[in-house]
């Protein structure tokens, strides 16, 4: 099993990750100035996003219900009827609980088995225990055929795997001595990679990401569906997921492609969303280029202004037109076709 300290020492931070990171930490300090200034929007985004999160997050596991029933278990309006809709209750039980007891929650292995147990809860799976047989992460093709993807750690090993894995996690956490928004997502990947449980593990893993983020000061995920934004750009979540857990067991894996897409998207992306949302952009002009610069930075080699302004909300098309120039000035990028459809090449 891949260590903590090991993994995250072998990391290669890119300009870009950096520039993520600082940019999160501008809107963790302005969250505050957000609260004050549209509580009743505040609280419309807060009921909106805890059914988009449990529909998002039920639904990447292939639950699903009408909109309209989800929204009368999360208002708990009805009573769950059928087994996906037990599934999806016990998941906004789970979220509820983050949502209002994250204060006081510890984050060990007894809250991991009580949030997977609370998933599970109206439900016949048992829930609240490792799993008892091995089981495999595979992927089902266009024809039907499905591909061993991971192999997680065996069921025997599975308790002091967890116990490690926190062990490590805590020592880490406590000691300062690294960014908590890089072992975060590093905890993120050992947990999905040893996949402790036979059913619920993505969900899981969704709920105690909004938990750590919450201890770490980070509260978008109160307004804003980080599982919704993981389910639009689902096919990087995957991505990312299987590349950086390549290795995995002979601690050779690295944390960047991971570490990246759950900053750069699901963080980021949500503080941006909830700027926009909000209408309270209150960044610079100067740091309103700099986000701009940083969405180029993650995207592919070619892109289209359309992908630039998809994934700024909230910034004006003139602010990104200047900073395309300012790189373009720079020699970082150059324009390969121009008009309203314009294509971008990165130098």
């Amino acid at each position: 099993m891949a260590r903590f300290a090991d993994s995250l020492r072998e990391m290669h931070v890119s300009h870009g990750l950096l520039q993520t990171i600082r940019l999160l930490g501008e809107f963790k300090g302005k969250q505050e100035l957000f609260r004050a200034q549209s509580p009743q929007v505040l609280e419309t985004l807060r009921q909106g996003s805890v059914i988009e999160s449990t529909e998002s997050s039920n639904r990447l596991e292939g639950i699903t219900a009408p909109h309209e029933r989800i929204a009368d278990l999360v208002a708990k309006r009805s009573e769950p009827k059928n087994r996906p809709e037990q599934e999806i209750a016990g998941y906004r039980d789970a979220l509820n609980l983050i949502h209002t007891g994250h204060g006081h929650l510890r984050f060990d292995v007894t809250t991991v088995l009580a949030l997977h147990r609370d998933i599970h809860r109206f439900s016949a799976v048992e829930g609240g225990a490792w799993k008892a047989k091995d089981n495999e992460i595979t992927e089902t093709l266009a024809d039907g055929r499905k591909i061993l993807r991971f192999k997680p750690v065996p069921a025997d090993e599975t308790p002091g795997a967890m116990d490690s894995l926190h062990g490590e996690f805590d020592a880490l956490w406590n000691a300062g001595t690294f960014e908590p928004l890089l072992v975060i997502p590093a905890y993120v990947l050992d947990f999905l990679c040893i996949h402790p449980f036979l059913d619920g593990n993505g969900r899981t893993a969704r709920l105690l990401t909004l938990l750590l983020l919450y201890k770490a000061g980070y509260e978008v995920g109160r307004f804003i569906s980080l599982e919704q934004l993981i389910e639009r750009t689902k096919n990087s979540y995957y991505d990312t997921l299987h590349a950086s857990s390549q290795r995995w067991h002979g601690r050779q894996h690295d944390l960047t492609p991971w570490t990246e897409y759950f900053l750069g998207v699901i963080l980021l992306g949500a503080y941006r969303e909830f700027a926009s949302r909000v209408g309270a952009v209150t960044v610079t002009r100067g740091a309103k280029r700099e986000m701009i610069m940083d969405v180029i930075h993650r995207l592919p080699a070619e892109f289209r202004f359309a992908d630039v302004e998809r994934l700024s909300p909230g910034i004006s098309r003139p602010t990104m037109n200047r900073a395309l120039a300012e790189m373009r000035k720079a020699g970082e990028i150059r324009c390969v076709k121009g008009g309203r459809d314009a294509l971008w090449r990165k130098a």
